[in-house]
């Protein structure tokens, strides 16, 4: 982690403006298997009152423990740990503790890992060498409700590859259906047979590799295919 006088991927500025500072603490879980992060990320955001570190843990396991026995708004998550690897992590909190959000933070930036862990429901991705006030900016964000990728991060999540090559149609139906219309409702709206709807979202399910239309609303949301309002 560097100081914003140390040079760094992420350029000062590059985050998006940090929401207020909220009036109770913000309930943070370091997850991380290397004990020299742990240290200095627990150090580093010890400094700020809205952030509470409630604990820190090793691996995907005793995280997923510990947010079943206390509240957790969210969590700093590595990516490559043994065990219970990061992406797994992330795709079992969604069932254990729905309510906290996370962020993934990674010594590695390839297209495959983003993609799976915002897939898999990370609302942040940032570089283990970004700077500290990044790292708070992005905290805030996310507790507040809004997604932290950097600049470069965000482009890569809305280009063809990393949306899974969805069609400007397919993208309008998940739209639609995001927004809670039926298939009768969403073919009466674009002029389509409920038949053309209904392949549109097989086909969109399948190549977001979801099981079904609330998990690939889900992705889709995640990885800024769509907006919902």
């Amino acid at each position: 982690m560097n100081e914003r006088n140390e040079p760094a991927e992420m350029e000062a500025g590059e985050m998006p403006a940090a929401v207020e500072k909220t009036v109770s603490p913000i309930r943070l879980l370091i997850v991380d298997d290397h004990p020299i992060v742990r240290f200095g990320l627990n150090a580093l955001l010890a400094l700020h009152e809205d952030i509470d570190v409630v604990g820190t843990a090793a691996g995907g396991d005793e995280a997923l423990d510990f947010v079943q026995r206390h509240a957790v708004d969210v969590l700093l998550v590595d990516l490559r740990m043994p065990g219970c690897s990061g992406i797994e992590t992330l795709k079992r909190l969604r069932e254990v503790a729905p309510r906290s959000r996370s962020i993934v933070l990674s010594s590695f930036e390839y297209d495959e890992e983003i993609y799976d862990a915002v897939k898999a429901g990370a609302q942040g991705y940032l570089h283990k060498e970004s700077h500290a006030e990044d790292i708070l900016n992005a905290i805030r964000l996310v507790h507040g409700g809004k997604r932290a990728f950097p600049r470069r991060i965000a482009e890569r999540l809305s280009n063809n590859r990393m949306t899974a090559g969805l069609s400007p149609r397919e993208r309008e139906i998940l739209e639609l259906v995001s927004k809670g219309l039926t298939n009768k409702e969403v073919a009466n709206t674009l002029q389509l047979s409920q038949f053309t709807v209904r392949n549109h979202l097989n086909h969109i399910t399948e190549k977001l590799e979801a099981s079904d239309r609330t998990e690939a609303i889900f992705i889709a949301m995640q990885t800024g295919i769509i907006t919902v309002s």
